[in-house]
């Protein structure tokens, strides 16, 4: 694991994993440009698992180049930032977001608040993305 958890700074990571709702992934645009996007995700087995569309720029991104950043919203005063760096690849062998039990536990009312069913959103958000962080930086 990449978290220091007898840190105060650890401690804090790990319980943003468990609790945030959305995390910015950032992958790279055909022209360089940095391309961040808010995605739901579960963190497991030490990686972001992330849902999508099958037409979704950043699956195209990834597909060009796997090196990808994410990150938490920092704060009013900017005094809790979390940064993970990491590749991310498609997950074929991942159960659709209507069958993962963590995912739908999380997400359930946010489906719901977006006028879906998780069945609607297992078919419609059904490419899984993994993220492997190799780093993680903040303060």
């Amino acid at each position: 694991m990449i978290i220091d958890l007898t840190t105060e700074y650890g401690a804090r990571v790990a319980r943003r994993l468990q609790d945030e709702q959305v995390i910015w992934l950032t992958t790279v645009g055909r022209d360089g440009t940095p391309q961040p996007n808010p995605v739901w995700f579960v963190w497991e087995d030490d990686s972001f698992l992330i849902y999508t569309q099958d037409t979704a720029y950043k699956l195209r991104n990834i597909r060009r180049n796997p090196r990808v950043s994410l990150h938490f919203d920092s704060g009013e005063s900017g005094e809790d930032v979390v940064v993970f760096t990491g590749r991310a690849s498609l997950d074929e062998s991942a159960p659709l977001a209507h069958r993962h039990a963590a995912y739908l536990e999380k997400y359930r009312q946010g489906i719901a608040d977006i006028d879906m069913t998780p069945e609607s959103m297992g078919e419609d958000y059904h490419v899984a993305i993994r993220v492997k962080p190799d780093k993680v930086r903040g303060f």
